[in-house]
């Protein structure tokens, strides 16, 4: 008899495999590692994909287009004498105003105060500034509220299909107290 075999017991099989009992400490570590290490990786090319993204966009700036200051607004007879048109208020944000006389000027429709769009309050013949409550009367004077002039004047003509063309880069700023018409009688166009 082999000492070897009492003292350790019978001696198992050469080549048989060990019966499984599952997964062993060292697989499930080495399984928990490569999960962290494909997260690891994961998060390392989103990075770097995100950073060359923004690096390449920021070649390509984003070029804001300005509207062009000079717009046309329909035919004088499109606007009826002692009115207040308020068609171009959203798009362009002037009034038209038809004075009874026939002479045309256009407000421009941003409150003197802060820059809010006052409203144009028909039965109270007045633009009131929801704003603040800064008011002014038809031809943009102020005379309520906070606003510390009237309302700007944008210079309007007559184009050669016979339409009102509009030019806002040429302002006719209001002064305190003072009607624009005195000021800057060039501000109408007179038909």
């Amino acid at each position: 008899m082999n000492t070897n075999d009492t003292a350790a017991g019978p001696a198992e099989p050469q080549g048989e495999a060990r019966p499984a009992r599952g997964a062993t400490r060292r697989q499930v570590l080495g399984l928990f590692a490569n999960a962290f290490s494909l997260a690891g990786w994961a998060a390392f090319v989103g990075t770097v994909t995100t950073g060359t993204v923004a690096l390449v966009r920021l070649f390509f700036p984003n070029v804001l287009s300005e509207p062009s200051a000079t717009f046309r607004l329909g035919k004088p007879e499109d606007y009826a004498p002692g009115m207040v048109d308020e068609r171009w208020k959203e798009r362009h944000r002037v009034w038209v105003v038809r004075r009874e006389d026939g002479g045309i000027y256009v407000l421009s429709a941003r409150c003197t105060h802060l820059g809010c769009t006052p409203n144009w309050l028909q039965g109270e013949n007045k633009f009131k500034c929801p704003c603040h409550g800064s008011g002014f009367r038809r031809n943009g004077v102020n005379f309520e509220g906070p606003a510390p002039r009237p309302l700007d004047r944008f210079r309007v003509s007559l184009g050669a299909a016979g339409q009102l063309v509009v030019d806002s880069s040429v302002v006719y700023p209001g002064a305190a107290g003072k009607d624009s018409d005195e000021i800057y009688p060039e501000s109408v166009l007179i038909l």
